[in-house]
């Protein structure tokens, strides 16, 4: 839905585009109090606003709401953008926009977390990027949580709780034939050989597969290891496992229609 012509009533199609002379000129007025100006430069930036909410297509969220929390991204920039620095407009206010985007992204989480857990995130990625402004390095666990005046087990325990959650569906690779997932990569060492077999009821199809579809069904499925792992022991690569796994499923599915 992201690539809808109209969001919000805006035809996307007709976004007006501002030279940078026109910007520079805007930028002035509306330090001026120029509120007309103002509303003719928000106008000028909706595309950059568009842009940015093209990277959270995947998460399925509405174009519309995307767009709208944009836009109060866009107008915070706006507001704040200091014309006597000799940096464009676009590079001050795209991280404002993201920001903005995750702030919402994080407080609609279909996972709950607490006010108090949500304020102390903030408080540490804040801390963050001023400690990593002050250093020119990234800071480490423990600077931030003696900036924000908290152990630094809460300081893992609140941003650990403010990430998105990821679905298992999700693809990692693409080869431009097969895509491994997430699934793929994970490990479960409860599916054991006895419990895999008796529980879904497929021995008798296990025994039919070829002596390389077993092998591989057997390391993924019985041992419970990962497509990686299968990988590196058998010497070939992650799509490679992954396209002899599905193939092995399909042969077991066709023995039981």
């Amino acid at each position: 839905m992201i690539n809808k012509v109209e969001i919000c009533g805006v035809n996307t199609a007709k976004l007006p585009l501002l030279s940078n002379n026109e910007k520079e000129e805007l930028l002035k007025r509306i330090k001026n109090g120029d509120e007309e100006a103002r509303e003719q430069f928000i106008k000028g930036n909706l595309r950059l606003v568009l842009s940015v909410i093209q990277k959270f297509s995947a998460r399925g969220e509405s174009a519309d709401d995307l767009f709208q929390v944009g836009c109060i991204g866009l107008i915070k920039a706006i507001d704040n953008f200091d014309i006597s620095l000799n940096v464009q407009f676009s590079t001050y206010a795209v991280p404002m926009i993201v920001g903005e985007i995750r702030r919402y992204l994080r407080d609609n989480n279909m996972i709950r977390v607490s006010r108090s857990i949500r304020d102390l995130a903030y408080k540490a990625l804040q801390a963050r990027e001023k400690l990593t402004k002050e250093n020119s390095k990234e800071p480490t666990v423990e600077q931030i949580a003696k900036e924000v005046g908290v152990e630094k087990e809460e300081i893992v325990m609140c941003l650990d709780a403010i990430q998105d959650p990821m679905s298992l569906q999700e693809p990692i690779y693409n080869d431009g034939s097969e895509s491994i997932y997430i699934m793929d990569q994970v490990k479960d060492n409860k599916n054991t050989e006895e419990h895999w077999a008796n529980n879904l009821g497929l021995s008798e199809a296990y025994k039919k597969l070829n002596d390389r579809e077993k092998m591989i069904i057997g390391r993924r499925f019985f041992a419970g290891k990962t497509q990686m792992e299968v990988a590196e022991e058998i010497g070939i690569s992650q799509a490679q496992v992954s396209r002899l796994e599905k193939s092995a499923i399909n042969h077991i599915k066709k023995m039981y229609k």
